[in-house]
């Protein structure tokens, strides 16, 4: 048990993700924790690979290529640098069925806070204890359009825990339960001839994604609501060496938030008045021109990966990872090197991840330096075909 307050803990979430504190400290922000160690083993960049099963959070669009079935699971003990007994577990499923033309997805996402002491404001005396936790279900499905064409499309339940009654004076609980919806599309041509470069037809891919779309949640009543963090991710995947037994792919995402910055951001808030923030369907558009263009482009996270794959497909291989994560200092400042390792034998796979801010100076405590992530998936019943795209992954 900890004699800890609840704020310090999402306040350290929110330091992790610190583009949400720049965007006006969107609401339940671990929706845009990179799930996977194999996606966080290359930047933290999956938006255009999207081929495995963790393609639901990167881009449902990208399981649109992919036969047969899958299961994933990740845990991650998060924000090592806080030692605090938080842990992060998320789960998927994919199957294809062909009388529907495509793949039902589904994936349950859990962040734990642990057990705390209740106390009152003044007086340390134990009143009970609680337990806190994040969690969302989802649910999806991606098809074909066409030899070319993906899309997905996902819908998911949030439930937040982060007290069971109310602080002090304030009315209603600390648990708030909302909904969202992602929309992915991804282009991955069976040709596509460079000139004085060759043809790399099911080695390339662009994918876009916008994820968490949907309506403001709040604790306590909807005056105090705040926005779901609406992100939109641009990823590539380029696969610019591949032999029998040894392939190169290259990744790159860029990604923003879509959330209304509030009134403080713009330098208007008046503390006697309720700030009402904008609703989703207005941000969508909105949250592009808020700000100077060049204020927009620094406010654009960007992602960069390296994956190599030694081994024979569904036989046995191991790969090798590195990327890098990038935020302007003004928007977050989250910037770090991450390093992975996988192997495949049969139907299982196993993915490592790590993340490390000690290359920079001043980073070393940063909260999510040292953080490790651990991946096993098992897929079966898939039909290998050129089609599919980058194979090596599944």
């Amino acid at each position: 048990m900890k004699r800890i307050s609840m704020l310090l803990i999402v306040c350290a979430l929110i330091m992790s993700y610190g583009n949400l504190k720049a965007q006006g400290e969107a609401a339940v922000p671990f929706l845009l924790i990179a799930p996977d160690s194999r996606a966080g083993g290359i930047g933290e960049s999956g938006g255009g690979l999207a081929d495995n099963s963790s393609a639901i959070f990167w881009n449902p669009a990208g399981i649109a290529f992919l036969t047969g079935s899958e299961f994933g699971f990740t845990h991650s003990e998060w924000l090592p640098q806080f030692k605090l007994d938080l842990f992060y577990d998320y789960a998927t499923y994919r199957q294809y069925i062909d009388d529907l033309g495509g793949s039902i997805t589904a994936s349950i996402t859990y962040m734990n806070y642990g057990e705390f002491v209740r106390t009152g404001s003044n007086d340390p005396t134990p009143l009970g204890t609680f337990r806190s936790f994040d969690a969302a279900l989802t649910l999806g499905y991606a098809t074909k359009i066409g030899n070319d064409w993906g899309l997905g499309f996902n819908f998911r339940v949030i439930h937040s825990r982060l007290a069971d009654k109310p602080t002090e004076e304030e009315q209603g609980k600390g648990v708030a339960t909302s909904v969202s919806f992602d929309i992915g599309t991804m282009w991955r041509p069976e040709h596509l001839e460079i000139p004085f470069v060759g043809n790399f037809g099911n080695r390339f891919s662009a994918g876009i994604n916008l994820s968490n779309i949907g309506p403001k949640i709040y604790y306590i009543d909807q005056a105090q609501a705040d926005p779901i963090p609406t992100n939109f991710r641009l990823g590539f995947a380029l696969r610019p060496f591949e032999d029998e037994f040894n392939s190169l792919t290259l990744t790159a995402d860029f990604s923003k938030l879509l959330v209304d910055k509030g009134e403080a951001f713009r330098g208007k808030i008046d503390t006697t008045k309720t700030q009402k923030r904008k609703e989703f369907y207005e941000t969508l558009f909105t949250a592009w021109a808020d700000q100077p263009l060049r204020e927009e482009l620094r406010d654009i996270v960007t992602s960069l990966g390296l994956e190599y794959w030694y081994g024979i497909p569904s036989e046995f291989m191991f790969a090798l990872r590195a990327g890098f994560f990038y935020e302007d200092p003004d928007y977050g400042n989250r910037k770090f090197v991450t390093l992975g390792a996988g192997i495949r034998y049969d139907m299982y796979g196993f993915d490592f991840g790590y993340i490390t801010t000690d290359v920079f100076k001043g980073s070393e405590n940063h909260p999510l330096n040292n953080t490790l992530r651990f991946s096993v998936l098992i897929g079966w019943g898939s039909v290998t075909k050129p089609t599919q795209g980058f194979p090596r992954g599944i």
